[in-house]
């Protein structure tokens, strides 16, 4: 069985971070990502939930900002649970396992890009050259 997702996008607000009872951190995010369409269709966009966890989840939450690219590769998670009024719903997302940044962040903010993290330690990268024209949507 393979559950795969990799999503290039950008980001619609802050990333949000909290701590579960046990002091683990988790980052919840969501990326606007275009879908192709034929040439004679506007585009569309899909808005992901993102979730990151841990060490991840607290570098995505002091380095990303709104409308940063980033690209997000991890694993599909679809879950159910009641809301306030005891309605049950489901809830599909993506558990990141690696998060990408492929901009620069905007000039006077904290971070400064081209970092690549990961659970594999991941860490700071060099800067990588990225042209919008390169995506293929």
């Amino acid at each position: 069985m393979l559950n795969k997702v990799i999503l290039i996008g950008r980001l619609t607000r802050e990333p949000e971070l909290r701590y579960t009872p046990s002091g683990a951190a988790v980052a919840k995010f969501t990326l606007a990502v275009d879908r192709r369409q034929s040439r004679d269709r506007e585009k569309e966009t899909d808005f992901i939930d993102i979730v990151v966890w841990q060490k991840l989840a607290e570098t995505c939450a002091s380095y990303l900002g709104k409308g940063r690219l980033v690209a997000v590769d991890g694993r599909l998670q679809v879950r159910s649970y009641e809301d306030n009024q005891g309605v049950r719903r489901k809830a599909a997302e993506v558990v990141a396992e690696n998060v990408r940044f492929l901009d620069r962040a905007k000039e006077g903010s904290v971070a400064a890009g081209g970092a690549a993290l990961g659970s594999e330690g991941g860490g700071y990268g060099s800067e990588i050259s990225f042209n919008e024209d390169d995506i293929p949507f």
